[in-house]
């Protein structure tokens, strides 16, 4: 869909005009000037930072809106990164390594989740069980979101120092998962760090047609219950690849990690099915579903980037929830810099808290009641921007083939 016309409602000009001066970067110099734009730095804080920090203007909350929210600027944590860095250089860089306790994390979740598929092999006995679901729901949707998000953590190279290592943990994380996605997961997500809010690119972005489909409370308690189907599908659909692309031929696709991942992960679940049952992998799938869905784990996905004030497109919370989220509710300390571990994150907001004065979601689980009972919140509760918004440089960088013969972007994702 366009960017608003002059025919926009009182409210979204208003929103407009808030996201103008919320800290976005600029697309020229002067740009600022040539909107009338006036600020008044806080004290301490150096020239420009007035820039970084997005002004208090609540979104309006009353109306279902009906378009997104359309900037003309590129994201805004290249700027924030270079300021950072800037000001802080030694103490942010000190931060800048791996985190071995992922990797404890990680095979102690698979373990529990595939010791807990045993138990639940015989399939006729465990989904008429009470035991089942609620296992299901406490348990394994909690350890299948903290896989999930391992995966996250560890597309970031942020558990070795070793490429390979890396993405061999990344597979083991994927196991109890049921279907193969940490590959692919890795493609789309570093393109939502460099291109974030670009329609077409940004896979996390929702599209216009779920937009319109899920608007309503219904369609809303609809679109919060299977939002884990959204964001396994609808990159892979919508999204155009600009830092990977995929294998082109047959050979490049057989010998890609693609293709290990895909064999790993089916040859695991048929060994699974075989020896252990079918209620084994009716565990394994129903803890996925029901971790992204309902579930307070899954409130991350709406109050990452859903806005609640007006041209703040990143959001952070800081609540007990993230000792099993591996810290991705720091989430705008991650998207300034994806280099720092999970563990390091809460020290980076310690050093530069002048940088993270902004509003925060509260709550995780209120987030998503809010979100379906809200008539002003919903799927269109998205900044987006043009292609052309994004700044050359990033445009023009060719993509790779996610593999491990060529590393080329290891450590240049975030750009």
């Amino acid at each position: 869909m366009a960017p608003p016309t002059a025919t926009t409602t009182t409210a979204a000009a208003a929103e407009t005009t808030a996201a103008s001066t919320a800290g976005v970067r600029p697309r020229a110099a002067g740009a600022a000037k040539a909107a009338g734009a006036t600020s008044t730095p806080k004290q301490s804080r150096q020239p420009g930072d007035e820039l970084l920090i997005p002004k208090r203007a609540p979104v309006s909350r009353a109306a279902p809106r009906s378009d997104f929210m359309w900037q003309e600027t590129d994201e805004p944590h290249s700027v924030r990164r270079r300021l950072m860095l800037k000001k802080y250089p030694q103490q942010i860089r000190a931060l800048m390594r791996h985190e071995p306790l992922t990797v404890a994390v990680v095979l102690g979740e698979v373990a529990l989740q595939m010791a807990l598929a045993y138990a639940f092999r015989d399939a006729s006995a465990a989904v008429t069980s009470w035991r089942f679901w609620a296992c299901a729901y406490v348990v394994g949707g909690t350890v299948s979101a903290s896989l999930l998000l391992s995966v996250h953590e560890i597309t970031h190279f942020l558990a070795f120092r070793s490429f390979l290592a890396n993405k061999l943990l990344a597979v083991v994380a994927n196991l109890p998962i049921v279907l193969p996605f940490c590959v692919d997961f890795k493609r789309y997500h570093m393109d939502h760090h460099r291109f974030q809010g670009v329609d077409g690119v940004d896979g996390d972005l929702p599209t216009e047609l779920e937009a319109h489909l899920f608007n309503s409370t219904v369609g809303k308690l609809v679109f919060c219950a299977t939002q884990i189907l959204f964001y396994a599908f609808r990159p892979k659909l919508v999204a155009t690849a600009k830092t990977y692309r995929m294998p082109r031929s047959a050979w490049e696709w057989a010998t890609s990690w693609y293709a290990m991942n895909y064999a790993v992960q089916f040859l695991v679940m048929a060994a699974v099915y075989r020896y252990w049952g079918l209620g084994s992998i009716l565990y394994l799938a129903v803890s996925v579903l029901l971790g992204g869905s309902l579930h307070p784990m899954a409130g991350h996905y709406l109050a990452e980037h859903y806005v609640t004030n007006a041209g703040q497109e990143t959001y952070s919370y800081y609540g007990w929830l993230n000792i099993l989220a591996f810290n991705v509710g720091y989430h705008i300390e991650h998207h300034d810099f994806p280099n720092i571990p999970w563990t390091l994150l809460p020290e980076l907001r310690k050093i530069a808290p002048e940088f993270y004065d902004m509003p925060q979601c509260p709550s995780w689980t209120w987030m998503i009641i809010d979100f379906i009972r809200t008539p002003g919140m919903g799927p269109y509760s998205r900044i987006k921007r043009k292609q052309d918004v994004a700044v050359d440089e990033k445009l023009s960088m060719p993509a790779v083939v996610d593999d491990v013969s060529a590393p080329a972007y290891v450590g240049k994702e975030d750009q």
